[in-house]
């Protein structure tokens, strides 16, 4: 019996190790592909799909980075990111300080109500979202993004945060309170501190989640300097229709930051999910 299992073991983590290299093969191949496609030409592309160029086309990214229209649209999403970012994460973290240290009639009930938000589609909501938008004249107005954004971010962020809170001590807060903090106060001087991986996660997940939002720019931007780069992305598709590599550039350049931001922030972001696990 003993041998069995021994012996299903090192089976068992071999069959892990092949499906963790075709997950990353499946990740790897497409990125490695639009990066070295948009140092190809067309023809290339299609003789070669998958080799290295030859010669190497540099002018498909020279070209976009020399573009004031790309610049516009990166500064545009940093800015619509930075900002929903930072209201989704304040709003939820205060209001998962309330529901995770105090008890009070008709909590569960509201926790439900934000777990319920994850399953509502925002396609569904398009609709009357646009209709509610123009009735409060916040078409072509970057709150027109950033509101709604941060709205549909709070159910999964307050769940995350909410988590994390319940895990840290009764006894940290007893002390904080004998110190002569207020609620407030052990919110902002305590608990918000020892909270930075969680807040890290929710972070990243509200950054990458508007950096890749291209329905709700798509229908409030009109005026197209103030669309973002998924917009910006198929606009220069459907202008560059028939030069796939530079489309592949412009694309390549367009994941950068927000792969950027999540290569810094990834120590934190899997300490934080283990930390809601664990709670």
């Amino acid at each position: 019996m003993t041998g069995t299992v021994n012996r299903a073991r090192p089976t068992r983590g071999l069959v892990l190790h092949l499906v963790c290299v075709v997950v990353g093969a499946l990740i790897v191949v497409p990125v490695w592909f639009g990066v070295l496609g948009g140092f190809k030409d067309n023809g290339q592309l299609s003789t070669n799909p998958l080799g290295m160029p030859d010669p190497w086309v540099p002018s498909n990214y020279t070209d976009i980075l020399a573009s004031g229209v790309f610049w516009r649209q990166l500064g545009n999403s940093l800015l619509i990111a930075a900002t929903s970012t930072l209201i989704v994460v304040g709003a939820a973290a205060l209001a998962a300080f309330v529901f995770a240290r105090y008890a009070f009639r008709g909590r569960e009930f509201l926790v439900t109500l934000f777990a319920i938000g994850l399953m509502f589609p925002f396609a569904v909501a398009i609709l009357p979202l646009f209709v509610l938008l123009r009735g409060l004249g916040l078409l072509d107005n970057p709150l027109g993004v950033i509101l709604p954004q941060a709205a549909f971010g709070l159910p999964i962020t307050i769940i995350i945060l909410r988590q994390f809170f319940r895990t840290i001590p009764a006894e940290v807060e007893e002390a904080a309170v004998l110190d002569g903090c207020g609620p407030f106060g052990f919110f902002w001087r305590v608990l918000l501190p020892m909270a930075r991986p969680a807040l890290a996660t929710v972070s990243v997940l509200a950054v990458v989640t508007s950096w890749n939002n291209f329905m709700l720019p798509l229908v409030v931007f009109t005026d197209q300097s103030w669309w973002t780069l998924p917009v910006g992305v198929q606009a220069f598709q459907g202008q560059y229709t028939a030069d796939s590599a530079r489309v592949l550039a412009y694309v390549v350049l367009s994941m950068l930051p927000a792969l950027g931001f999540y290569a810094v922030a990834e120590r934190q972001l899997i300490g934080g999910l283990t930390g809601s696990v664990k709670g």
